[in-house]
């Protein structure tokens, strides 16, 4: 079944399945210690630079969990906007794991502004309150709007200006560097990122994903959180080579302009039609539109999405890096029909 429900839905690229073919051959050491994921973690280096320590994990809910045990304490506060994935999306995981206070903030784009955030930097050192250490940010947000390099420099230099850590959540990291046509190291640690999750799986990959320190002080104890939170993997080898065909050749970029591309060319078919109405700024592979409840109705009984809004008929389609113009074509016509 074809949909535009999410990239998580899509299948996984031909070179990584052939990776993980590979790296099943003969015996290797369990834990990490083969071939397969030094290499990865050299690939990761040369992406994103030598201060770059990677742990590959099994899932995004863990690789955040983990990340997020790294930098704070239980009486710590992780400020985030009201739509991050790690406070509407993953079951309380974060907040259970590391104890600490999840504070949401209202946007309308799904992005934290550096005076938002400002507001929220008060009672410290009182032990009466939670004391903010983390901001969590995603690159791509999950409205599929991109902070800018300015906009995370700015974030950054006010977080640490209060000994405080920006987590980055890049689950749609390459989709975020398509849009703003640059490399990976420069929207992350270039900009003050701390620490990193990175995640392949929307962009191709079969599973995992790598928590990337860029602090010394935040990997001395990462190996640690990692087991405790049941994301070492014993037979890390499957997990680590996809990052070698996905970081080889720009893998990764390549996969991600598709996807922003198919989306694209959604965008100017919807746009086409006043009755529907944009509810956020199309760049990247997510589209949120609002459309009559009678057209809505008729698109879902052909595609698999989902209503971001049910009240309003809000609408999101995600494009993947193996969308079709067979695919975008079949949606175009049925659309068509459905305002007949």
């Amino acid at each position: 079944m074809r949909s535009f429900a999410s990239d998580n839905n899509s299948g996984v690229h031909p070179l990584i399945i052939d990776a993980i073919a590979q790296a099943n051959v003969d015996h290797a050491v369990g834990y990490g210690s083969d071939p397969w994921t030094e290499k990865a973690e050299r690939k990761l280096k040369d992406v994103f630079g030598e201060n770059a320590t990677p742990f590959f994990v099994f899932n995004g809910t863990g690789a955040n969990s983990v990340a997020l045990q790294a930098v704070t304490r239980s009486f710590h506060s992780i400020i985030c906007a009201e739509t991050a994935h790690i406070y509407v999306d993953e079951c309380g995981a974060p907040a259970r794991m590391t104890g600490a206070t999840i504070t949401p903030v209202s946007t309308t784009d799904g992005k934290l502004t550096v005076e938002q955030i400002k507001e929220r930097l008060i009672n410290f050192g009182v032990c009466h309150h939670p004391q903010p250490k983390a901001v969590y940010i995603s690159q791509v947000s999950e409205l599929g709007t991109v902070y800018t390099i300015d906009e995370i420099r700015g974030i950054a230099d006010l977080l640490h200006s209060h000994n405080m850590y920006l987590h980055m959540d890049g689950a749609r990291l390459a989709n975020a560097c398509a849009y703003l046509n640059c490399d990976m190291r420069r929207i992350t640690i270039d900009s003050g990122v701390d620490i990193l999750s990175f995640g392949g799986t929307k962009n191709g990959m079969m599973m995992g994903e790598a928590v990337v320190s860029f602090r010394p002080e935040i990997t001395e104890n990462l190996q640690y959180y990692r087991k405790q939170s049941a994301q070492l993997a014993s037979k890390m080898r499957y997990l680590s080579a996809q990052f070698i065909p996905y970081l080889e050749n720009n893998l990764w970029l390549e996969n991600a302009l598709k996807a922003n591309v198919a989306a694209s060319k959604l965008y100017d078919i919807l746009k086409e039609y006043p009755e529907i109405k944009f509810t956020q700024k199309p760049e990247t592979n997510q589209l949120f539109f609002t459309a009559p409840a009678k057209i809505a109705r008729k698109l879902r009984e052909k595609y698999y999405f989902y209503f971001w809004n049910e009240a309003n008929y809000e609408i999101r389609l995600v494009t993947s890096w193996d969308t079709t113009g067979e695919d975008i074509a079949c949606f175009e016509q049925d659309l068509k029909d459905a305002f007949k």
